[in-house]
């Protein structure tokens, strides 16, 4: 009965050895590989790309003033609509000292003036009146003391714009009154009351008193790379995406591709326009960040297949076709349009035919394509 049992053991041991090997040979001898299978397809294929840039306003002017001076009084603010001519802020005026002496200068002159003018005027007149004198000579007094009261009046208008801002004789066009000049929405208004403003000359810009845009009329200013600049032609559509709008798109036209780059981070990239087409229902800020997609070649209804099916060797375009004999033959293709997933077959396979994919790569807990 012992021996039976030993022979028994010995068997199970002999089994589980042989079985090990037999399990270790299968293992070591090499499998088959394994593809995936992909179809050749007829759709719409298009190569996009995404140029960013911010949103602006075309027309957008910085309001200064007309002559220097304090802030006296604000009557605008950023977010407020303001027509045209409509007053932003009043000033007071600080005279410039030279000005002002000199100003006061030409006043006693032309008050001296005037006087002797009037003298000689008068001086004419009597003897003309007892025919003393011809017309012609009562006719040079008289231009002559015109031309002084006009000098008079033309001295004392300069000064008090030297000294007030404003003439009595042009008092609804103040210079103390800084109006918009065109009508739009205030953006920003960088001063306060009580600031210091100089109006623009040939030694400076002068202060901004407000920025003011027509928000009707936007533009998408961006920079695209040199290497798909070529592909772009004015006229040609975009889609407009912002960031701090995620849900929201629109369309724009492309109006405007630089004829010059600039530099940026060691690239090459020109500037680029396009007239944006809002709607209403929504508030679009000036310099909002965004990105606009614009289609550089498309193809509609062509054979496409997906680009991991190719092989490449040197020039040449390749994929391994099925047959009806569940076998591969590799055949030569000529490639279009690529989007980076899939690509434009041109010629080579046919619609419907089936060629071979990534291989299948087995592993423990799942199976993947490379």
């Amino acid at each position: 009965m012992k021996r039976f049992f030993r022979y028994i053991l010995f068997a199970l041991i002999g089994v589980v050895i042989i079985g090990t090997f037999v399990f270790l040979y299968n293992n070591s001898r090499p499998k088959a590989e394994q593809y995936s299978e992909l179809t050749a397809v007829r759709g719409d294929i298009s190569k996009s790309t995404v140029i960013t840039g911010k949103i602006t306003p075309r027309n957008e002017v910085n309001i200064k003033p007309q002559i220097n001076g304090i802030i006296a009084e604000l009557l605008k603010e950023a977010g407020q609509q303001v027509q045209k001519d409509e007053v932003i802020a009043r000033l007071k005026v600080i005279p410039d000292m030279n000005s002002l002496s000199s100003a006061q200068s030409r006043v006693r002159l032309s008050e001296i003036n005037l006087k002797q003018a009037q003298v000689n005027y008068d001086r004419e007149k009597a003897l003309f009146d007892k025919n003393l004198v011809s017309a012609e000579e009562m006719d040079q007094v008289t231009q002559k003391l015109a031309q002084a009261k006009e000098e008079r009046a033309a001295a004392q208008d300069a000064l008090e714009v030297i000294r007030d801002g404003v003439s009595q004789s042009n008092a609804t066009s103040s210079s103390t009154l800084v109006r918009s000049t065109i009508t739009g929405l205030i953006l920003n208004v960088p001063v306060k009351v009580g600031n210091s403003v100089i109006q623009a000359n040939t030694m400076n810009d002068g202060t901004t008193v407000a920025t003011v845009a027509d928000m009707n009329d936007l533009i998408f200013d961006g920079n695209i790379d040199e290497t798909e600049v070529g592909s772009l032609v004015e006229g040609m559509p975009l889609v407009i995406t912002i960031g701090a709008l995620s849900d929201y798109r629109f369309d724009a036209t492309l109006e405007y591709i630089s004829p010059k780059a600039v530099e940026n981070n060691g690239a090459n990239q020109f500037e680029v326009k396009a007239a944006v087409k809002v709607t209403s229902d929504r508030m679009i800020r000036s310099g909002y960040s965004a990105n606009a997609e614009i289609i550089l070649e498309q193809a509609k209804q062509v054979i496409t297949l997906p680009e991991s099916a190719l092989e490449f060797s040197g020039d040449s375009t390749f994929v391994y076709l099925k047959m009806a004999d569940n076998t591969y033959q590799r055949r030569q293709v000529t490639t279009g349009i690529s989007n980076g997933l899939d690509i434009q077959i041109l010629s080579g396979i046919e619609e419907g035919d089936i060629v071979r994919g990534p291989k299948i790569i087995n592993t423990p807990d799942k199976t993947v394509e490379n």
